[in-house]
Protein backbone atom coordinates (compact mmCIF):
# COMPACT_ATOMS: atom_id res chain seq x y z
CA UNK A 1 0.00 0.00 0.00
CA UNK A 2 2.83 2.35 0.88
CA UNK A 3 4.42 1.79 -2.05
CA UNK A 4 0.93 2.73 -4.27
CA UNK A 5 1.01 6.05 -2.55
CA UNK A 6 4.74 6.06 -3.66
CA UNK A 7 3.30 5.49 -7.29
CA UNK A 8 0.25 7.47 -7.54
CA UNK A 9 0.97 10.23 -5.30
CA UNK A 10 4.66 10.61 -5.75
CA UNK A 11 5.70 10.23 -2.08
CA UNK A 12 9.16 9.78 -3.07
CA UNK A 13 10.16 8.64 0.35
CA UNK A 14 7.81 5.42 0.02
CA UNK A 15 9.83 4.24 -2.57
CA UNK A 16 13.28 3.36 -0.33
CA UNK A 17 13.38 -0.04 1.02
CA UNK A 18 14.93 0.65 4.14
CA UNK A 19 11.98 3.27 4.95
CA UNK A 20 9.10 0.86 4.15
CA UNK A 21 11.32 -2.10 6.11
CA UNK A 22 11.49 0.15 9.60
CA UNK A 23 7.68 0.51 9.01
CA UNK A 24 6.78 -3.10 8.44
CA UNK A 25 8.91 -4.16 11.58
CA UNK A 26 6.93 -1.31 13.99
CA UNK A 27 3.06 -2.39 12.19
CA UNK A 28 4.33 -6.13 12.87
CA UNK A 29 6.30 -5.39 16.22
CA UNK A 30 2.98 -4.02 17.91
CA UNK A 31 0.37 -5.56 15.87
CA UNK A 32 2.06 -8.55 17.89
CA UNK A 33 2.46 -7.15 21.16
CA UNK A 34 -1.55 -5.81 21.07
CA UNK A 35 -2.80 -9.30 19.36
CA UNK A 36 -1.10 -11.68 21.91
CA UNK A 37 -2.75 -11.03 25.17
CA UNK A 38 -5.66 -11.23 23.52
CA UNK A 39 -4.86 -14.82 21.85
CA UNK A 40 -3.03 -15.55 25.10
CA UNK A 41 -6.13 -15.18 27.14
CA UNK A 42 -8.81 -16.83 24.66
CA UNK A 43 -6.47 -19.89 24.03
CA UNK A 44 -6.56 -20.36 27.97
CA UNK A 45 -10.26 -20.03 28.14
CA UNK A 46 -10.19 -22.74 25.05
CA UNK A 47 -7.71 -25.02 26.53
CA UNK A 48 -5.18 -24.59 23.59
CA UNK A 49 -2.64 -26.44 25.61
CA UNK A 50 0.76 -27.65 24.63
CA UNK A 51 1.01 -31.27 24.84
CA UNK A 52 4.33 -32.42 26.59
CA UNK A 53 6.42 -35.30 25.61
CA UNK A 54 6.32 -37.96 27.65
CA UNK A 55 9.99 -38.39 28.38
CA UNK A 56 10.90 -34.58 27.94
CA UNK A 57 12.86 -33.69 31.21
CA UNK A 58 10.65 -33.37 34.61
CA UNK A 59 11.06 -29.79 34.70
CA UNK A 60 8.71 -28.89 31.45
CA UNK A 61 5.59 -31.34 32.92
CA UNK A 62 4.70 -28.01 34.85
CA UNK A 63 4.36 -26.32 31.31
CA UNK A 64 1.60 -28.66 30.55
CA UNK A 65 -0.85 -25.49 30.96
CA UNK A 66 0.62 -23.10 28.58
CA UNK A 67 -1.05 -22.45 25.91
CA UNK A 68 0.60 -22.84 21.97
CA UNK A 69 -0.32 -21.43 18.53
CA UNK A 70 1.42 -17.96 18.99
CA UNK A 71 3.09 -18.56 15.90
CA UNK A 72 -0.11 -17.61 14.43
CA UNK A 73 -0.16 -14.43 15.58
CA UNK A 74 3.01 -13.60 15.00
CA UNK A 75 2.67 -15.01 11.54
CA UNK A 76 -0.48 -12.92 10.42
CA UNK A 77 0.91 -9.81 12.16
CA UNK A 78 4.24 -10.16 9.56
CA UNK A 79 2.09 -11.05 6.77
CA UNK A 80 -0.60 -7.67 7.60
CA UNK A 81 2.70 -5.45 7.77
CA UNK A 82 4.11 -6.68 4.73
CA UNK A 83 1.04 -6.33 2.69
CA UNK A 84 0.83 -2.79 4.18
CA UNK A 85 4.63 -1.90 3.08
CA UNK A 86 5.68 -4.31 0.55
CA UNK A 87 5.30 -4.01 -3.64
CA UNK A 88 3.15 -6.92 -4.07
CA UNK A 89 4.02 -6.60 -7.92
CA UNK A 90 7.55 -8.05 -7.26
CA UNK A 91 7.38 -11.56 -7.81
CA UNK A 92 10.32 -12.27 -5.48
CA UNK A 93 8.05 -10.97 -2.53
CA UNK A 94 5.01 -12.96 -3.25
CA UNK A 95 6.94 -15.82 -3.26
CA UNK A 96 8.10 -15.18 0.29
CA UNK A 97 4.41 -14.48 1.25
CA UNK A 98 3.17 -17.51 0.12
CA UNK A 99 6.21 -19.50 1.79
CA UNK A 100 5.27 -17.87 4.86
CA UNK A 101 1.68 -18.89 4.50
CA UNK A 102 1.85 -22.48 3.28
CA UNK A 103 4.16 -24.11 5.82
CA UNK A 104 2.28 -22.13 8.45
CA UNK A 105 -0.88 -23.98 7.57
CA UNK A 106 1.07 -26.98 7.48
CA UNK A 107 2.33 -26.33 11.23
CA UNK A 108 -1.25 -25.05 12.44
CA UNK A 109 -2.84 -28.34 11.25
CA UNK A 110 -0.28 -29.99 13.12
CA UNK A 111 -0.97 -28.00 16.21
CA UNK A 112 -4.78 -28.07 16.32
CA UNK A 113 -4.47 -31.86 15.67
CA UNK A 114 -2.33 -32.34 19.42
CA UNK A 115 -4.25 -29.79 20.63
CA UNK A 116 -7.51 -32.05 19.87
CA UNK A 117 -5.52 -35.69 20.45
CA UNK A 118 -4.31 -34.35 23.62
CA UNK A 119 -0.99 -35.91 22.77
CA UNK A 120 2.18 -35.16 20.41
CA UNK A 121 1.65 -38.56 19.02
CA UNK A 122 -1.83 -37.52 17.65
CA UNK A 123 -0.71 -34.52 15.09
CA UNK A 124 0.39 -34.77 11.49
CA UNK A 125 1.95 -38.16 11.01
CA UNK A 126 5.56 -37.97 9.84
CA UNK A 127 4.40 -39.10 6.50
CA UNK A 128 1.95 -36.68 5.76
CA UNK A 129 3.80 -33.75 7.35
CA UNK A 130 6.41 -34.60 5.23
CA UNK A 131 4.77 -34.74 1.90
CA UNK A 132 3.19 -31.39 2.41
CA UNK A 133 6.55 -30.21 2.84
CA UNK A 134 7.74 -31.68 -0.04
CA UNK A 135 4.40 -30.37 -1.74
CA UNK A 136 4.62 -26.99 -0.85
CA UNK A 137 8.60 -26.59 -1.43
CA UNK A 138 8.26 -27.61 -5.46
CA UNK A 139 5.79 -25.43 -5.63
CA UNK A 140 7.89 -22.63 -4.42
CA UNK A 141 11.14 -23.94 -6.54
CA UNK A 142 9.07 -24.12 -9.40
CA UNK A 143 7.92 -20.72 -9.15
CA UNK A 144 11.64 -19.44 -8.46
CA UNK A 145 12.47 -21.70 -11.29
CA UNK A 146 10.18 -20.64 -14.04
CA UNK A 147 8.84 -17.16 -13.39
CA UNK A 148 12.09 -15.20 -11.93
CA UNK A 149 15.74 -14.81 -13.60
CA UNK A 150 17.28 -16.29 -10.31
CA UNK A 151 20.54 -17.78 -11.82
CA UNK A 152 21.06 -21.31 -10.41
CA UNK A 153 24.45 -21.24 -9.90
CA UNK A 154 25.95 -22.59 -6.06
CA UNK A 155 27.89 -20.58 -4.30
CA UNK A 156 29.88 -21.12 -0.72
CA UNK A 157 31.20 -18.73 1.93
CA UNK A 158 34.30 -16.92 1.25
CA UNK A 159 34.52 -17.23 -2.65
CA UNK A 160 33.35 -14.87 -4.98
CA UNK A 161 32.87 -17.15 -7.72
CA UNK A 162 30.04 -19.74 -8.58
CA UNK A 163 31.34 -23.09 -8.30
CA UNK A 164 29.29 -24.62 -10.85
CA UNK A 165 25.26 -24.46 -12.10
CA UNK A 166 23.05 -26.56 -11.01
CA UNK A 167 20.88 -26.33 -13.87
CA UNK A 168 16.93 -28.06 -13.22
CA UNK A 169 18.92 -30.03 -10.20
CA UNK A 170 18.42 -26.38 -8.59
CA UNK A 171 14.60 -26.89 -7.59
CA UNK A 172 15.28 -30.26 -5.61
CA UNK A 173 18.67 -28.79 -3.75
CA UNK A 174 15.84 -25.53 -2.98
CA UNK A 175 12.90 -27.95 -1.50
CA UNK A 176 16.09 -29.71 0.86
CA UNK A 177 16.71 -26.04 1.93
CA UNK A 178 13.45 -25.15 2.80
CA UNK A 179 12.12 -28.55 4.34
CA UNK A 180 15.76 -29.19 6.14
CA UNK A 181 15.51 -25.51 7.44
CA UNK A 182 11.55 -25.53 8.30
CA UNK A 183 12.19 -28.69 10.10
CA UNK A 184 15.94 -27.38 11.85
CA UNK A 185 13.90 -24.88 13.46
CA UNK A 186 10.95 -27.00 14.65
CA UNK A 187 13.37 -29.17 16.39
CA UNK A 188 15.08 -26.13 18.22
CA UNK A 189 11.64 -24.64 19.21
CA UNK A 190 12.15 -27.05 22.70
CA UNK A 191 13.00 -23.90 25.44
CA UNK A 192 11.31 -20.72 26.22
CA UNK A 193 12.28 -18.43 23.38
CA UNK A 194 15.48 -20.94 22.65
CA UNK A 195 14.37 -20.45 18.63
CA UNK A 196 13.35 -16.85 18.93
CA UNK A 197 15.97 -15.16 19.03
CA UNK A 198 18.62 -17.05 16.78
CA UNK A 199 15.52 -16.86 14.07
CA UNK A 200 15.36 -12.95 14.61
CA UNK A 201 19.67 -12.77 14.45
CA UNK A 202 18.74 -15.07 11.32
CA UNK A 203 16.59 -12.93 9.56
CA UNK A 204 18.89 -9.92 10.23
CA UNK A 205 21.49 -10.97 8.45
CA UNK A 206 19.73 -12.60 5.71
CA UNK A 207 18.35 -9.29 5.31
CA UNK A 208 21.49 -8.16 4.98
CA UNK A 209 22.50 -10.42 1.87
CA UNK A 210 19.02 -9.75 0.32
CA UNK A 211 19.12 -6.43 0.40
CA UNK A 212 22.67 -5.71 -0.90
CA UNK A 213 21.96 -8.79 -3.78
CA UNK A 214 19.07 -6.66 -4.91
CA UNK A 215 21.05 -3.49 -5.48
CA UNK A 216 23.21 -3.07 -8.17
CA UNK A 217 25.98 -0.78 -6.88
CA UNK A 218 25.92 -2.52 -2.95
CA UNK A 219 26.26 -6.85 -4.84
CA UNK A 220 29.01 -4.83 -7.13
CA UNK A 221 30.89 -3.54 -4.69
CA UNK A 222 31.22 -6.30 -2.32
CA UNK A 223 30.80 -8.72 -5.29
CA UNK A 224 27.84 -10.44 -4.46
CA UNK A 225 25.58 -12.10 -6.67
CA UNK A 226 23.30 -9.36 -8.28
CA UNK A 227 19.21 -10.65 -8.08
CA UNK A 228 17.51 -8.10 -9.25
CA UNK A 229 14.09 -7.43 -7.48
CA UNK A 230 14.95 -9.40 -4.20
CA UNK A 231 15.66 -6.51 -2.13
CA UNK A 232 11.88 -6.23 -1.59
CA UNK A 233 12.16 -9.27 0.59
CA UNK A 234 14.12 -7.93 3.39
CA UNK A 235 11.26 -5.54 4.25
CA UNK A 236 9.49 -9.13 5.04
CA UNK A 237 11.90 -9.99 6.68
CA UNK A 238 11.93 -6.25 8.91
CA UNK A 239 8.18 -7.37 9.33
CA UNK A 240 9.14 -10.91 10.93
CA UNK A 241 11.88 -9.53 13.13
CA UNK A 242 9.34 -6.81 14.42
CA UNK A 243 6.61 -9.88 14.68
CA UNK A 244 9.33 -12.20 16.66
CA UNK A 245 10.50 -9.73 19.27
CA UNK A 246 6.78 -8.92 19.85
CA UNK A 247 6.01 -12.41 20.58
CA UNK A 248 9.37 -12.59 22.94
CA UNK A 249 7.82 -10.15 25.16
CA UNK A 250 5.57 -13.23 25.98
CA UNK A 251 7.49 -16.12 24.97
CA UNK A 252 10.70 -15.36 27.07
CA UNK A 253 10.92 -17.45 30.27
CA UNK A 254 8.78 -17.80 31.75
CA UNK A 255 6.76 -18.47 28.52
CA UNK A 256 3.18 -17.24 28.65
CA UNK A 257 2.77 -19.10 25.18
CA UNK A 258 4.87 -21.59 22.80
CA UNK A 259 5.02 -20.69 19.02
CA UNK A 260 3.79 -24.11 17.85
CA UNK A 261 4.40 -25.78 14.74
CA UNK A 262 2.58 -22.82 13.11
CA UNK A 263 5.79 -20.83 13.98
CA UNK A 264 8.34 -22.56 13.94
CA UNK A 265 7.50 -24.31 10.28
CA UNK A 266 7.19 -20.68 9.00
CA UNK A 267 10.30 -19.38 9.86
CA UNK A 268 12.13 -22.13 9.04
CA UNK A 269 10.95 -22.10 5.48
CA UNK A 270 11.19 -18.22 4.89
CA UNK A 271 14.83 -18.57 6.11
CA UNK A 272 15.53 -20.88 3.69
CA UNK A 273 14.27 -19.35 0.86
CA UNK A 274 15.92 -15.85 1.90
CA UNK A 275 18.75 -17.96 1.88
CA UNK A 276 18.47 -19.17 -1.58
CA UNK A 277 17.29 -16.25 -3.49
CA UNK A 278 20.28 -14.57 -1.77
CA UNK A 279 22.68 -17.59 -3.43
CA UNK A 280 23.26 -18.25 0.52
CA UNK A 281 22.33 -21.88 0.95
CA UNK A 282 25.62 -22.85 2.11
CA UNK A 283 25.96 -19.89 4.30
CA UNK A 284 22.90 -20.80 5.79
CA UNK A 285 25.01 -23.41 8.00
CA UNK A 286 26.51 -20.30 9.94
CA UNK A 287 23.46 -18.63 9.27
CA UNK A 288 21.45 -20.90 11.28
CA UNK A 289 24.27 -22.34 13.24
CA UNK A 290 22.20 -23.72 16.46
CA UNK A 291 19.40 -25.16 14.47
CA UNK A 292 22.40 -26.89 12.64
CA UNK A 293 23.55 -28.10 15.87
CA UNK A 294 20.42 -29.00 17.22
CA UNK A 295 19.22 -31.23 14.33
CA UNK A 296 22.60 -32.51 13.86
CA UNK A 297 22.09 -34.00 17.59
CA UNK A 298 19.30 -35.47 16.79
CA UNK A 299 20.87 -37.40 13.75
CA UNK A 300 23.71 -38.63 15.64
CA UNK A 301 21.86 -39.57 18.69
CA UNK A 302 19.57 -41.89 16.19
CA UNK A 303 22.37 -43.49 14.31
CA UNK A 304 24.67 -44.12 17.33
CA UNK A 305 21.24 -45.89 18.74
CA UNK A 306 20.71 -48.04 15.72
CA UNK A 307 23.90 -48.78 14.79
CA UNK A 308 25.75 -49.05 18.45
CA UNK A 309 23.01 -49.34 20.57
CA UNK A 310 24.19 -46.56 22.43
CA UNK A 311 23.49 -42.94 22.86
CA UNK A 312 25.90 -40.07 22.33
CA UNK A 313 23.92 -37.50 24.20
CA UNK A 314 21.49 -38.00 27.53
CA UNK A 315 18.82 -36.84 25.00
CA UNK A 316 18.90 -35.70 21.80
CA UNK A 317 17.74 -32.63 20.92
CA UNK A 318 20.32 -30.95 22.20
CA UNK A 319 19.09 -28.33 24.77
CA UNK A 320 17.34 -31.80 26.14
CA UNK A 321 21.30 -32.97 27.02
CA UNK A 322 21.94 -29.81 28.94
CA UNK A 323 19.18 -29.86 30.85
CA UNK A 324 19.59 -33.42 32.13
CA UNK A 325 23.87 -32.62 32.24
CA UNK A 326 21.68 -30.34 35.45
CA UNK A 327 22.13 -26.69 33.34
CA UNK A 328 19.20 -24.30 34.05
CA UNK A 329 16.83 -23.43 31.37
CA UNK A 330 17.61 -19.97 31.61
CA UNK A 331 21.71 -20.77 31.21
CA UNK A 332 20.46 -22.89 28.26
CA UNK A 333 19.04 -20.05 26.49
CA UNK A 334 21.14 -17.42 26.92
CA UNK A 335 24.07 -19.35 25.78
CA UNK A 336 22.79 -20.51 22.74
CA UNK A 337 21.42 -16.85 22.15
CA UNK A 338 25.77 -16.06 22.42
CA UNK A 339 26.39 -18.76 20.12
CA UNK A 340 24.21 -17.74 17.75
CA UNK A 341 25.04 -14.00 17.61
CA UNK A 342 28.52 -14.66 17.34
CA UNK A 343 27.79 -16.95 14.21
CA UNK A 344 25.63 -14.48 12.80
CA UNK A 345 28.67 -12.05 13.07
CA UNK A 346 31.01 -14.34 11.11
CA UNK A 347 28.30 -14.71 8.42
CA UNK A 348 28.20 -11.08 7.92
CA UNK A 349 32.23 -11.18 8.20
CA UNK A 350 31.82 -12.93 4.85
CA UNK A 351 30.31 -10.39 2.97
CA UNK A 352 33.58 -8.37 2.82
CA UNK A 353 36.20 -11.79 3.13
CA UNK A 354 36.13 -12.50 -0.23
Amino acid sequence: MLYLIYEYLHINLFHYITLRAGIAFFIGFVLTLYMMPKFIKWAVSQKLNQPIFDLAPGTHQKKGGTPTMGGVVFTASTLFATLLTVKLTNIYAIIGILTILFFSLIGAKDDISKIVGKTNDSGLKPKTKFTLQILFSLIISLMLYFLTDLNHTLYIPFYKYPLFDMSVFAIAFWMLVMISTSNAVNLTDGLDGLATVPSVFSFLSLGVFVYISGNAILSSHFLLPKVSGAGEVSIIAAAFVGSLIGFLWYNCHPAEIFMGDSGSLSIGAFMGYMAIISKNEILLIIIGFIFVLETLSVILQVGSFKTRKKRIFHMAPLHHHFEIHGWAESKIIVRFWIIALIANIIALITIKIR
